[in-house]
């Protein structure tokens, strides 16, 4: 915190000894303003993305951890399916969003689909490795009291996939803010993203941070509504009593 205080003194103070201008970098002072004199517009547009954010988020976690599940527990899924998923990352997901645009229009149903192809993969990941790191003992110990799979499952594999899971969420909710703004800025008429874009086509600089600003809380925002969740279904989790420790 320290740290970014003097980051923003520093900035403020050379930027008014230097006199830039604020079409090549506004002050921070011009950014609080502009946040302060925007804040309808923001708002508003921050619903937007907000929207696709959520809807994607939502539509990743409830694929991504049964097909991890699945992957997890099926040699063969694994092989048919696990290289498919890693293989569709190397491609840029700027390079769909237009094709997504052409096929569904500037409505909500192409970002949500990015939106959700972006926070998809760290889940799947980390949800797999989640499933798969299971105590073999102690799942021995389970099917020797005569445990069914879905016992084991639900009292064994799931709690010990949580912390992971979570670990692949929260990566996903970063993730999923990004998404947004790539996909308004392919094609949209609402949204931060969009914002951002005329702001820039405005040379309102401070505008732009104001809005970038505004991203970074919701995802923020998004991250500790993760780790609080977190912490509400892992309190007897190690990180969490090392974070209550501290």
């Amino acid at each position: 915190m320290i740290t970014l205080v003097v980051f923003v003194v520093a900035w403020e103070t050379i930027a008014r000894i230097i006199n830039l201008p604020m079409y090549l970098l506004p002050k921070p002072t011009d950014i609080v303003a502009s946040l302060y004199e925007n804040w309808a517009l923001l708002v508003v547009n921050g619903g937007v993305t907000l929207t696709e954010i959520i809807f994607g988020f939502v539509i990743a976690v409830l694929l991504g951890v049964p097909l991890a599940t699945m992957i997890a527990h099926s040699p063969v899924v694994d092989r048919a399916i696990y290289p498919l998923i890693v293989g569709s990352q190397t491609i840029p997901k700027a390079a769909i969003a237009p094709l997504l645009l052409a096929a569904f229009g500037y409505g909500l149903t192409p970002k949500v689909t990015i939106v959700a192809m972006m926070s998809f993969f760290p889940i799947v990941i980390n949800s797999v490795v989640g499933f798969k790191s299971a105590s073999p003992e102690m799942l021995h110990l389970a099917y020797c009291t005569g445990a069914t799979q879905m016992q084991i499952f639900w009292l064994f594999r799931l709690p010990q996939a949580f912390p992971s899971i979570f670990a692949g969420m929260k990566l996903a909710a970063v993730l999923s803010v990004i998404g947004a703004v790539v996909a308004e800025f392919v094609g949209s008429q609402a949204g931060l993203g969009y914002v951002i874009l005329v702001a820039g086509s405005n040379f309102r600089m401070d505008q732009q941070f104001a809005a970038i600003i505004f991203l970074s809380a919701m995802g923020m925002i998004l991250f500790w509504a993760i780790g609080l969740a977190e912490k509400k279904v892992l309190p007897w989790h190690v990180s969490m009593r090392s974070q209550a420790d501290g």
